[in-house]
């Protein structure tokens, strides 16, 4: 929303359709670009050349520049009666003085301060009178201590008040005219039997004070009452007129009110005066007028009104009865007690017991002083049913004449039909027709007794809201016996009152506003807890800041709490108060209204240490660095490397920790090392340290001869000699071929490398 000196005039006067047009104009450097077609810009673009136009006289622009400077006189005006008709919960930025609130510095403290000082003057600066009347005051500039208890709204600076002369609370003045004609209409509708012919008072809202019809407020004065409708000027307190109030001071001391203009009570009365003390013995001295009753401690002396003793209080206004106890006569003198002075007439349990003046009978009066009252039976007498007069003596008894009785009997419309009897007649007998009590229906009934019928009441009792329901009502229906119940205008509470026509009285109860750390308190009527702002406070928060409204800002110091499992401190901002969403709350549907907050501030736990740490792998392939949560060795992924069981290969797993039950992999390969040579089978264990087994294995060969078959042992085949060879490869068969000697001789060997 713009601010009220934008709303007309647009600031400079101005209007829209000017702003329009200043917003279709081309730019500068296109209205002055050399070359550029000459023509007219409009709001539609160029136009055609046209001639320049002529200049507009002066009248019209001064008609204009009036037009521009009444607008904005109306707006300033607008702005600053928007000011001040802000509640009394706004105040001026100048009651705060260095981040605390000034009352005595403030435009608040210098408001008082003027209202104060006429009275201060008085005092020699002593304001302990002022306790009362400053408080009013100050609730003028407190934060909704000012509310309507008709209404329950605020009481701004510039609407039409009325105040109580008793309770001195503040009531919108439409609000008072209205419940105040409410009140007498209720009233007169259920009293008055010619509706609106009596002047019925009303009642304050309050204090229930009364009020006669003419009191009824039809202008809004001032709190004097000297001025109808004060104007709203900010360097006075409010609804005030800013001239001396004097009036009457209560007690009336002849004195009136130095204050000026004033809300709630006047103060004591500041004038000085010579007084005497209260038992008028010691010279006068000045005393304040409001205490001016003061004892000069001397001893009373003056006489009681026991005749007997006399005051020993010190000086003092008027003696109390004698406190001593005497020995004091009963009224008749026939006994002696102890008795209070204060009580010295008091009467005994005796019969009095004198002769009576006819000399035949004694008086029967209980302890008496005086003479004794005259014989009762001396006087003029009759007999029973009063018809007869008698003159007899008053030792004689008169005697029943013997006539009907004829005294009138309890029905009333009936009489005794006995003879002239002595004591009371008996009831009624007679059988008449009856009238019920709401008269809807007769019958022939004795006369003693009352005719009810079982027809219940249909009308409405003076509540309007319920029906009578008694029995044979005969139209006086009794004031409602229910509860009214309706709910107040606080919106917390119900009306305790009986059952009533109209408006409920307002809520009496009261609210204690505190601000956040609850050092302040502030008191308003029930059910403006909802709107009213908490009391501004001076002391501080639980945090190194000032008391402030809502909750306090997030935390930004560092949580340094000590990590759990090291010795590290948490580096995060402090979560001890996080908002975070509300998991509880499920909700079926839009429908259903959430009992619980969607957000809750909770404590968060501190994150798991980031510190890093250097750490070796499992295998110790590489140095990293570890966050401190996670401290510990750690597989870096590359193979494990160490050197298997057999001695020849190496583990190919991913690098991890060797522990008795997480040992590096079994070796799965066959045997890879060579063999002797000569040999050529391959190991026949798997892979093994060391050197592999002798080759147990047979090679099947020919022998020399080639006649048979040998099977000799790899071993001993691949490591023989050139001659250990030979010798295998033999069959010790004869040899085939005959082997001639020099001398030409014959001979025959054994199986030979000759046969082969």
């Amino acid at each position: 929303m713009e601010p009220a000196w934008r709303q007309q005039g647009r600031g400079r006067g101005r209007s829209s359709q000017e702003g329009q047009s200043e917003r279709s104009r081309p730019p500068q450097k296109e209205r002055d670009r050399p070359g550029a077609p000459a023509g007219v810009w409009g709001p539609g673009g160029r136009t055609k050349p046209t001639a320049p136009p002529d200049p507009p006289p002066a009248a019209s622009v001064q008609s204009k520049f009036e037009e521009i400077r009444k607008s904005n006189q109306a707006a300033a005006q607008r702005l600053v009666e928007s000011q001040l008709s802000s509640s009394s919960d706004e105040e001026d930025d100048d009651d705060l003085d260095d981040g605390e609130i000034d009352h005595k510095g403030g435009k608040t403290g210098k408001i008082l301060a003027s209202t104060f000082t006429t009275y201060t003057n008085q005092t020699g600066g002593d304001a302990a009178g002022l306790a009362r009347t400053g408080q009013y005051v100050s609730d003028l500039f407190q934060s909704g201590a000012l509310t309507c208890l008709i209404c329950i709204a605020s009481v701004k600076r510039t609407q039409p008040v009325w105040s109580c002369s008793s309770c001195f609370s503040l009531f919108h003045l439409p609000c008072i005219q209205k419940w105040a004609r409410d009140s007498v209409f209720l009233v007169s509708s259920v009293t008055d039997e010619d509706f609106g012919q009596k002047q019925h008072p009303w009642p304050c809202p309050k204090c229930r004070a009364e009020y006669p019809p003419s009191a009824t407020p039809n202008r809004y004065m001032c709190y004097c009452g000297k001025l109808q409708d004060p104007p709203a000027d900010p360097w006075l307190a409010p609804h005030s007129c800013g001239s001396v109030c004097q009036k009457e001071l209560k007690p009336s001391c002849g004195h009136t009110c130095l204050l000026l203009c004033h809300p709630g009570p006047c103060p004591p009365c500041p004038k000085m005066v010579s007084v005497s003390c209260m038992c008028s013995k010691a010279k006068p001295l000045p005393r304040r007028c409001s205490n001016k009753a003061w004892s000069c401690q001397q001893q009373c002396g003056k006489l009681l009104p026991c005749k007997q003793h006399s005051c020993t209080r010190p000086c003092h206004t008027e003696c109390s009865p004698c406190p001593r106890v005497s020995v004091q006569k009963c009224v008749c003198g026939r006994e002696k007690a102890e008795r209070p002075c204060a009580s010295p007439q008091w009467n005994c349990q005796q019969v009095c017991g004198s002769l009576l003046s006819c000399g035949n009978h004694t008086c029967e009066v209980v302890c008496h002083d005086g003479v004794c009252p005259p014989c009762p039976r001396s006087v003029s007498r009759t007999c029973p049913c009063g018809k007869t007069k008698s003159s007899l003596p008053c030792t004689e008894e008169v005697s029943p004449c013997g006539d009907t009785c004829d005294r009138p009997l309890s029905c009333g419309e009936h009489t005794c039909s006995m003879r002239c009897h002595r004591g009371s007649c008996e009831t009624c007998r007679q059988e008449v027709e009856k009238e019920c009590r709401c008269g809807k229906y007769r019958k022939r009934m004795p006369c003693h007794k009352e005719y009810l019928c079982d027809s219940k009441c249909p009308k409405t009792r003076s509540c309007q809201r319920h029906q009578c329901r008694r029995k044979c009502c005969p139209g006086n229906c009794p004031p409602c016996d229910q509860s009214c119940g309706r709910t107040l205008g606080c919106r917390n509470h119900k009306c305790p009152s009986g059952c009533h026509q109209g408006s409920c009285y307002p809520c009496p109860e009261s609210v204690e506003v505190r601000c956040t750390c609850g050092s302040t308190v502030l008191v308003i009527p029930c059910g403006r807890e909802r709107t009213t702002k908490p009391p501004r406070c001076k002391e501080s928060c639980r945090e190194p800041h000032r008391c402030h409204p809502g909750p306090c800002p997030p935390c930004r110091q560092t949580c340094l709490l000590a990590l759990p499992g090291c010795s590290h401190t948490c580096p995060q901002p402090c979560h001890d108060l996080v908002l975070v969403k509300n998991s509880h709350v499920q909700l079926a549907g839009p429908w259903e209204q959430p009992t619980e907050p969607a957000f809750v501030k909770k404590a968060l736990p501190c994150p798991p240490c980031q510190v890093p740490i250097p750490t070796t792998c499992f295998g110790e392939h590489e140095v990293s660095p570890v966050p401190c949560h996670r401290q510990g060795r750690f597989s870096c992924g590359r193979p494990c490397g160490r050197p298997l069981t057999c001695g020849n290969h190496d583990c190919s797993r991913e690098c991890h920790l060797v522990t008795n039950g997480n040992k590096c992999e079994v070796c799965e390969e066959s045997c890879s090392k060579p063999r002797p040579a000569g040999c050529p089978h391959s190991c026949p264990l798997p892979c093994h340290p060391g050197d592999c087994p002798r080759c147990s294995q047979m090679i099947r060969q020919r022998c020399h001869c080639k006649i048979s078959m040998l099977y000799v042992e790899c071993t001993k085949l691949t490591s023989a000699d050139e001659q250990t060879k030979v010798e295998l490869g033999s069959c010790n068969n004869q040899c085939p071929k005959e082997v001639r000697t020099v001398d030409m001789q014959t001979f025959t060997l054994k199986c030979c490398l000759q046969g082969q």
